[in-house]
């Protein structure tokens, strides 16, 4: 396994299910060795960045993630650049938030502009909660803070240079397209959207697709592929009894982590969460 040698390369948005707060436990479970790193649902990056593999294939369903990730990589002073021009404002968040409204406003917007709409409202919107509506709409509310970091340009420019230096591969498709292509020796760390721990709890809102129990199923049964063909995979997920059965015969850890994106504040706290892998 790589060396983390850049403290500067960390995730550039706040994602839903972020991984920053269990970092130690998920690194203590990554094997010492692999020839290619794979993370199927990358999500914020947070263990792609801590881990800095040298050769490895990063890919996301949420098309607006996938782009940033790209222009962050090839364009990061346009980006920075173009971040300059928003303003923490409310009136001024809700237009930018309704450009996804207008297909032909929206497609007219510049793929660097894009990139730094989604820091912009990522940055500003309540909670850092990135969620889209079944029209696949952008609709987290302005989130009222005094001063968001919205042009991190050591972040962008560390990042930047790492996606450049490295192998790094970057997809926007069903994760089942990249980790069925994959060889006897690579690594998969697996960070899909969760089993909901109860209805109210459920959140999948960062693709209009979502994710259901028959997603689940399906997930399990690549990872089963992946198992047949000799591919270590780590899988993070809740620990609802639902998902502790479907993984039964595979090392299963707890894990606790704190959870502060939930409708309701009193819902918010230390939940058990698992860790999948099959080796030992």
């Amino acid at each position: 396994m790589a060396k983390r040698t850049n403290k500067l390369v960390t995730p550039f948005v706040k994602w839903v299910g972020g991984k920053r707060q269990l970092l130690q436990d998920i690194e203590q479970h990554i094997p010492k060795v692999f020839s290619k790193y794979c993370e199927p649902f990358v999500g914020g990056g947070a263990v792609l960045f801590h881990i800095q593999p040298k050769n490895a294939i990063i890919n996301d369903f949420n098309k607006e993630l996938v782009n940033l990730y790209q222009i962050i990589k090839n364009n990061p002073n346009e980006l920075i650049e173009d971040l300059k021009k928003h303003r923490n404002e409310k009136e001024y968040f809700y237009e930018i938030r309704e450009l996804d409204r207008n297909e032909n406003i929206y497609y007219s917007l510049s793929n660097i502009e894009k990139a730094s709409r989604i820091i912009f409202l990522n940055k500003t919107c309540y909670n850092g909660l990135f969620r889209v509506n079944r029209a696949g709409e952008f609709n987290t509310p302005f989130g009222r803070y005094k001063n968001p970091n919205i042009i991190n340009d050591i972040t962008i420019k560390a990042v930047s240079n790492y996606l450049n230096k490295s192998n790094i591969i970057i997809e926007n498709k069903d994760y089942e397209q990249i980790i069925s292509n994959l060889k006897k020796g690579s690594f998969v760390y697996i960070d899909p959207p969760y089993d909901p721990v109860s209805d109210s709890s459920s959140f999948t809102g960062y693709t209009k697709s979502g994710f259901d129990k028959c997603e689940q199923e399906r997930l399990k049964a690549n990872c089963d592929k992946l198992n047949s063909k000799g591919i270590k995979f780590l899988l993070s997920n809740s620990s609802t009894n639902f998902i502790t059965s479907l993984y039964k015969n595979y090392n299963i850890s707890l894990v606790k982590a704190k959870r502060m994106i939930n409708s309701k504040s009193s819902n918010r706290g230390e939940i058990t969460e698992v860790l999948i892998k099959n080796y030992e």
